[in-house]
């Protein structure tokens, strides 16, 4: 989706720092004075801005044309705050700006003005075409003390009536508000989430909503995405016109059937495409292996390159024009995907997403919060569903199996992490439905690491480990290696020792399946570790859990406002057998260990056969998400764990 609002750039500083003009001397506006004469609140040490005053006005004539007026203002508190001395409003064919400004008020000293003349305009970056443009103004002296404020319009004429007021931020916000200026014969409803609804003040044309001191979003390792927590309203305007109602969705099944209408005829397959798919099957003996064959062909040589431009933002290109110029955005791999699957009878369908799991959710508004396009496939009788994970039951449908095919290492069967368990819109027919995505179980994301390994007299360990990987492990450590060149693969291991064998010395390293991607992932690997056990006297310490690390510091530190998000359900298992030197006998051995708390459980046990000391555990998450009222039990979860891996058995020297 082409976002249109501004925010701060700090990876374009380098450009306006090159080019932007100096500021002009000029009387800042009344409303950005009233806001620094304001007494300065109380805030905590770290942070670096408050926002005054973060406004809306937004007005809709009678013919449906948009104007929106923006106005932020912040304080800078401290050094890291200059960042916000930079900001970008972002435009396209279909929304012009009409000006933007914007001033300094130093806490001594005169003011500053810049206009949108000393903007710098910029395109897109990274693969995309588009006619979305930016363009980036420096506010000067963004000083600590100082206010800094802004203000810009555009005029637009939007696809769809709806509008997200994302009122709360990582800064505190001291003042929000949103006006809505509605010409006669049109309506407004909105939909509140992660805050109290809030009633709107006003009559007739004009409606307000506003807000004061807001907390900012402290950013907590592991939390849901923070627009999944931030406070937003949503706001849809309709009208008794009939062309006016097409762009107001009342239902998902209304942005189903609009959606459906941009993609009409889209799919339609030539005899280029068709010959293709013939060359594709030729070989493949069941459907399934049909289906496989097809969605790597859209995975791998379909490149990546978006394409947007006006309506193409939202609109796939035809299936022809893909297929020809061998390259497409998310809508487009599922175009060309979903063209090929036709061929071979199979039906398939679009599912707008989000790629942050719980921005969207089953108590959403019918909004443009979307901004990945899946493909969803409905399995006929003959294909059968044991490994495809990604698979679930449909009331209508029967069974639908869900597939990213701009996802090119996760095979046909499974999905990203950040899929699963998310909520997207299923375009089927006429119309449409909000469904949830399918939850891997934790087996079909598994890790398997097995050491054979021998402990010297001078404490040195050596040996040979090997790991069996297949759903999300496999598919992390595959994008690690693939985008490594050459000698870099060696150091994503050696990175990986590193951490738990301080001076070790790789020995050797093979992988197996590295390139296919519905084959489990297989790393062999050996080293020598210098001093890993520690001698003390007759005394021999050594770790029997070698390699990998389960516990976390996630809920050390300050305390958490927001809950723990795993990426996906997991079963990891450790087995290392430690060969002991001659000459030392067992003196003690850490206590098994047995724990679960529902959302994830942990179990160890060490033990002695013969010379072998073999260590085994398991870890494994059951639930994605640990809510707030659970994070004591998971910091106890932690520790345990913790206290498990830094164990050490002792080894006593006999005479």
């Amino acid at each position: 989706m082409k976002t249109r609002t501004a925010k701060a750039l700090p990876c374009l500083l380098w450009i306006c720092a090159a080019v932007c003009a100096p500021a002009a001397s000029a009387a800042a506006p009344e409303w950005l004075r009233a806001l620094a004469r304001e007494p300065v609140a109380s805030y905590p040490a770290e942070t670096i801005a408050v926002i005054l005053l973060d406004e809306r006005i937004v007005s809709v004539d009678d013919k449906g044309q948009m104007k929106t007026l923006y106005r932020r203002a912040y304080r800078i508190l401290r050094p890291e705050g200059r960042e916000l001395g930079y900001f970008a409003v972002h435009f396209d064919l279909e929304t012009k700006l009409t000006f933007m400004k914007a001033w300094t008020i130093p806490a001594a000293g005169k003011e500053y003005e810049v206009k949108e003349k000393d903007a710098v305009e910029i395109g897109q970056f990274g693969d995309m075409y588009s006619d979305l443009r930016s363009k980036v103004l420096r506010i000067p002296a963004a000083e600590p003390g100082n206010v800094i404020g802004y203000e810009y319009e555009q005029a637009h004429r939007p696809y769809v009536y709806e509008d997200r007021w994302l009122f709360q931020d990582q800064l505190p916000v001291r003042r929000a508000r949103f006006v809505l200026q509605l010409a006669p014969g049109w309506e407004f409803r909105d939909v509140w989430f992660n805050h109290p609804e809030q009633k709107a003040q006003g009559s007739g044309s004009t409606w307000v909503w506003e807000l004061r001191d807001l907390p900012g979003v402290e950013i907590q390792p592991e939390m849901p995405p923070w627009r999944a927590v931030a406070g937003w309203m949503a706001v849809r305007y309709f009208s008794s016109s009939s062309t006016q109602a097409q762009k107001s969705h009342g239902n998902w099944s209304d942005m189903g059937a609009w959606y459906s209408s941009l993609t009409q005829g889209r799919r339609q397959a030539t005899p280029e495409i068709k010959e293709k798919v013939a060359e594709l099957t030729a070989n493949a003996p069941t459907t399934l292996d049909k289906m496989k064959a097809l969605a790597a062909f859209a995975q791998r040589d379909i490149r990546y390159v978006a394409i947007e431009i006006g309506i193409g933002g939202l609109q796939p290109h035809a299936a022809a024009e893909i297929f020809k110029n061998r390259y497409g955005d998310c809508k487009d791999k599922a175009t060309i995907l979903s063209s090929m699957l036709g061929e071979i009878g199979i039906e398939s369908y679009y599912v707008l997403i989000n790629t942050n799991r719980g921005v969207v959710t089953s108590g959403h508004p019918p909004a443009l919060a979307f901004n990945h396009v899946i493909l969803a496939m409905r399995l006929p009788d003959d294909v059968p569903d044991a490994t495809l994970f990604s698979a679930q039951q449909h009331a209508q449908l029967g069974r639908v199996l869900y597939f990213d095919p701009t996802d090119d290492i996760t095979p046909l069967g499974h999905l990203p992490t950040y899929l699963q368990a998310n909520h997207g819109l299923l375009v089927a027919g006429d119309g449409g439905e909000l469904v949830g995505l399918p939850l891997q179980p934790p087996p079909t994301n598994r890790l398997y690491r097995v050491g054979k390994l021998t402990l010297s007299p001078a404490g040195t360990l050596s040996g040979d480990v090997q790991e069996v990987r297949w759903g999300a492990p496999a598919a992390s450590r595959r994008s690690q290696f693939l985008n490594a060149k050459g000698e870099d693969r060696q150091k994503v291991l050696e990175s990986f020792l590193t951490a738990f064998l301080g001076g070790f010395l790789l020995t050797q390293a093979t992988a197996e399946n590295l390139e296919r991607f519905d084959e489990t992932l297989v790393l062999h690997y050996g080293f020598t570790a210098n001093n890993y056990a520690k001698r003390a006297g007759n005394l021999m310490m050594v770790r029997p859990r070698v390699l990998g690390q389960k516990s976390s510091d996630v809920m050390e530190g300050k305390e958490r406002k927001y809950p723990v998000e795993f990426d996906a359900l997991s079963l990891e298992t450790d087995m290392f057998e430690i060969t002991l030197p001659p000459g030392y006998k067992l003196d003690e051995l850490p206590p098994p260990v047995e724990v679960d708390y529902g959302f994830a459980a942990y179990r160890s046990k060490v033990e002695l056969n013969g010379s072998v000391l073999r260590y085994q555990r398991e870890y494994q998450v059951k639930e994605v998400k640990v809510p707030t009222e659970r994070l004591a039990d998971l910091k106890k979860f932690y520790r345990q764990i913790a206290a498990d891996e830094r164990a050490s058995a002792v080894l006593q020297r006999t005479p």
